[in-house]
C-alpha cells in the first residue's frame, strides 16, 4: 500500500496542467510576450497578438490593463481586474499562459505570485529569482504550476568584464539550479538573450534538455550586446535549428514571441515570427 502511495505521489509530480489543446497551432502553442507591446495596454496587446496569428499570451508586471486605465498588470491585482482581463481574453479567443519576468525576495512573495497564477489559470510563471528556488519548488507542487527561470544577457561592469554576481545568463548555472528539483521547475529559454551572451541557442537548449518550460523567441543580428533584434531567420540564433531541437526534445510548453524592436508597429514582425514557427509543424 505504501509503495502504491509513493507511486501516486511521484505521478503527481510529473507536470502541471497542460495548456488546452484547442490553442495548439501546427503542433505549437505560440503567441506573444506582452512586453513586445509595452507601448500599449494589455487589452491592446491581446488584440495585436491575435492580429499576428497567435492565440496565447504571456503577461508581464506593470503594463496598463486597458487604454486610459491607471491599473497595471500585477500579481496584486484585484479580483475584479482579474475577472475583467479573463473576460477580454475569452472575448478575443486568446489564452493567458505565463506571467513574468517577475522578481521575488521572500517566500511570501513567491506564494503570492503563484496564487495569482493559479487564479488566472496560467501554465507557468517566469522569474530570475533563483535564490528562492526552494520556495518556488514547494509552491509549484502546491499550486501545480510550472516555474521557468529566465535569463537576460550577461551584465557588463564598468571595466568591461562580465559581472560574476549575475549568473542566470548561463544555461549550465540554470541546469544546476533545477536538475534536482521537481519536474515543474525548469527554464525559460530566451533564444535572443543567449546570443547576447555569445552563446549558441541550440547548444543552450541541449544543455537544458527536459527542463525547458517555455521559450522567448527573438532573433539577433549578431552575437554580443551591440546586436539588434531582427525577425526569425534573419539573424544568428538559428531559430530553425532551435525549433528542430525543441521538436527532438518533445517540448510541449509555449513559445512567446518577444520582438524587442519596432516598438510602435511590430505586428508584422511578430506575425513573421509566429508564421515561422507554425511553418515548422511538430
Amino acid at each position: 500500500m505504501r509503495f502504491l502511495t509513493l507511486l501516486a505521489l511521484a505521478a503527481a509530480c510529473v507536470s502541471a496542467d497542460p495548456i488546452p489543446e484547442s490553442y495548439r497551432q501546427n503542433g505549437w502553442f505560440v503567441g506573444a510576450q506582452a512586453y513586445t507591446f509595452k507601448e500599449f495596454s494589455f487589452f491592446e496587446a491581446i488584440a495585436k497578438t491575435k492580429e499576428a496569428g497567435g492565440n496565447v499570451i504571456e503577461l508581464f508586471p506593470g503594463q496598463s490593463v486597458k487604454p486610459g486605465s491607471k491599473e497595471k498588470t500585477h500579481h496584486s491585482m484585484s479580483a475584479e481586474t482579474m475577472a475583467e482581463i479573463k473576460a477580454e481574453l475569452a472575448r478575443q479567443g486568446v489564452h493567458a499562459v505565463n506571467y513574468g519576468v517577475v522578481g521575488a525576495k521572500t517566500k511570501e512573495e513567491v506564494y503570492a505570485i503563484m496564487a495569482f497564477a493559479k487564479k488566472m489559470g496560467l501554465y507557468a510563471v517566469c522569474t530570475e529569482a533563483t535564490e528562492q528556488v526552494v520556495h518556488w519548488e514547494s509552491a509549484a507542487i502546491e499550486f501545480d504550476i510550472k516555474v521557468a527561470f529566465h535569463e537576460h544577457g550577461t551584465r557588463i561592469t564598468k571595466d568591461g568584464t562580465i559581472d560574476p554576481k549575475y549568473k542566470v545568463w548561463d544555461p549550465l548555472y540554470i541546469l544546476g539550479v533545477v536538475e534536482s528539483r521537481d519536474a515543474r521547475v525548469g527554464a525559460c529559454a530566451d533564444l535572443g538573450h543567449w546570443a547576447t551572451s555569445s552563446l549558441s541557442p541550440v547548444w543552450a537548449l541541449k544543455v537544458l534538455e527536459g527542463r525547458v518550460v517555455s521559450v522567448h523567441l527573438k532573433d539577433k543580428s549578431d552575437f554580443g550586446h551591440k546586436a539588434t533584434v531582427v525577425v526569425a531567420g534573419k539573424g544568428v540564433c538559428d531559430i530553425d535549428g532551435c525549433l528542430k531541437e525543441l521538436i527532438r526534445q518533445k517540448f510541449d510548453g509555449h513559445i512567446s514571441v518577444e520582438h524587442e524592436n519596432d516598438w510602435k508597429d511590430s505586428v508584422p514582425q511578430v506575425k513573421h515570427n509566429i508564421d515561422f514557427v507554425k511553418a515548422r509543424a511538430k
